[in-house]
């Protein structure tokens, strides 16, 4: 599997997709970097298309 170009975890709901971060300190914490939706082996996320 390669590197996620967007973001370190990626949560998937059929064509939806959800990029994020966690980080464990100083508390827990959820980072929503970006959403989008995906098409073949594309991302369009706001105006931008991101070949993964």
């Amino acid at each position: 599997m390669r590197p996620n170009p967007v973001a370190p975890w990626e949560l998937r709901i059929e064509s939806l997709r959800v990029y994020y971060d966690v980080e464990e300190e100083p508390e827990p914490k959820v980072s929503i970097l970006a959403v989008g939706i995906k098409v073949r082996s594309r991302v369009r996320i706001g105006r931008e298309i991101v070949e993964l």
